[in-house]
């Protein structure tokens, strides 16, 4: 990931009284997911425009050589970046437009985090990236995502709760 992002936009998620509920109501957002509860995963929103996920790596997400399948690696990056662009959005769903991977090395078992941070946009699409670090810290893999606005409102979908 760069080291320098666009600032965010002056009336962002962090101006608004009550962020740090819409960041909690991603999390529960995500933990209702339904994909979500095949995977030992937990999502956290750590700042405007930042998330973490962290998982574990077993051999039930193997492919035939013995390590995390590729679709591990895109749904851990892909949801990291998502959130972190989510953040900065309060009353719409994000889609997912594009992504980009790029596999660093394989990881067969242990603790994995994903780091999403959002980089620009706001209005129409934004940008994130997210990298996957492994149980010593080095990188797995990397992505970079654009999202636009859906017409779901988050207030309408199961787990999304401003409590």
């Amino acid at each position: 990931m760069s080291s320098t992002a666009t600032p965010p936009d002056t009336g962002g998620a962090g101006d608004v009284p009550g962020a740090s509920l819409h960041w909690r109501a991603l999390e529960n957002l995500y933990a209702a997911a339904p994909i979500n509860h095949l995977f030992n995963s937990h999502l956290a929103i750590t700042a405007e425009g930042a998330a973490r996920i962290t998982f574990t790596i077993d051999e039930r997400v193997h492919h035939a050589a013995g390590a995390a399948h590729g679709t591990i690696y895109f749904k851990m990056l892909d949801d990291a970046a998502f959130y972190a662009a989510n953040t900065l959005i309060t009353d719409r769903f994000l889609l997912t437009t594009s992504f980009n991977l790029h596999f660093v090395r394989p990881v067969r078992y242990g603790m994995v985090v994903a780091e999403g941070r959002w980089i620009s946009g706001r209005r129409r699409v934004l940008v994130a990236e997210s990298r996957l670090l492994d149980d010593e810290g080095e990188e797995i893999g990397r992505g970079t995502g654009t999202f636009m606005r859906s017409h779901i409102p988050l207030s309408g979908l199961p787990g999304y709760r401003l409590d």
